[in-house]
């Protein structure tokens, strides 16, 4: 996967390269930039009292590696071929976890845009969907909430007051925040931390489509701040800040990119696109410090 990963695409194509993979009947898609290997089943270590979707832990070159049982995390029938089994090992908000599918296929370049959002229709999983996409030969991707999947197993990996300890007391509420977040549950929980936190002013977005165009309208005159993920449907973080920094009403729009993926690599793309600020999620405290610094 690390050779893979040198010849990614350039900064702010708002394009993305996924890995295809199956459970059961269904066909998944995994952004290639949260893989760091594809391994063959290693033996489990079970852990009493774990989530009922954990299978257990492997160790893995001195690495202790929870394993996520995803077709159960979903919903769907275990393996019929185990010898087809893989585990996906990923690296989400600093931490690696191994995701055990049934199959894995190949690797597809795709544009955000291509990526529609979910629906009732989804297949039954809209609250762990992110994305759709329908390939040209019929078949349908679906974009799973990774984050979302291993927030509801590892309680300790959300977003928290607890994460606030320590941050100075000022009066933030006048800070015109604007935060596009593809993920409800994040949503929610960036909107519940940062009004603890003394933010009054927070508008949402869904994806950097959203963002841009609010950023771009009479009311995105107001806005202090840009606080960005990266993986959006319709437009991602990475192009949306480089659509900002070469607009000569928004250039100087300071812009936060605030994601899961902020490893060496991706940490470089940001800084391409000109990213003021990249902070890997649950870090909710060292954000509103980044805010405060920015925004004196």
């Amino acid at each position: 996967m690390e050779d893979r990963k040198g010849i990614l695409l350039e900064s702010g194509t708002n394009e993305l390269e996924i890995i295809l993979f199956h459970i059961a009947h269904g066909t998944f898609g995994i952004n290639v930039l949260k893989v760091k290997e594809i391994i063959k089943p290693l033996a489990l270590t079970t852990m009493p009292h774990s989530h009922p979707n954990v299978e257990g832990i492997i160790r893995l070159r001195n690495e202790v590696i929870p394993v996520i049982d995803l077709a159960k995390a979903v919903g769907y029938p275990k393996s019929e071929d185990p010898e087809q089994d893989k585990l996906i090992i990923t690296e989400l908000n600093k931490m690696k976890v191994a995701f055990h599918v049934h199959a894995v296929s190949n690797i597809k370049r795709v544009s955000w845009e291509e990526i529609e959002k979910p629906t009732q229709l989804s297949q039954g999983l809209k609250e762990d969907t992110i994305g759709i996409i329908k390939m040209k030969d019929e078949e349908t991707v679906l974009l799973l909430d990774y984050e979302k999947i291993i927030y509801d197993i590892i309680p300790g990996s959300r977003m928290s007051s607890a994460k606030l300890a320590g941050l100075e007391k000022k009066d933030r509420s006048k800070k015109n925040v604007l935060i596009a977040e593809d993920s409800a549950v994040l949503r929610e929980l960036l909107k519940n931390t940062l009004e603890e936190a003394g933010f009054e002013k927070l508008n949402f977005t869904e994806n950097g489509e959203d963002a841009w165009e609010f950023l771009t309208s009479e009311e995105g005159k107001n806005i202090d701040i840009l606080i960005t993920d990266i993986e959006m449907p319709k437009m991602d973080g990475h192009h949306l800040t480089k659509r900002v920094k070469e607009d000569t009403t928004l250039e100087n729009m300071p812009v936060i990119i605030f994601s899961s993926l902020i490893t060496g690599d991706i940490f470089h793309k940001g800084e391409v696109v000109g990213a003021d600020a990249q902070i890997s999620k649950p870090e909710i405290g060292d954000l509103v410090r980044k805010i405060d610094t920015i925004l004196k």
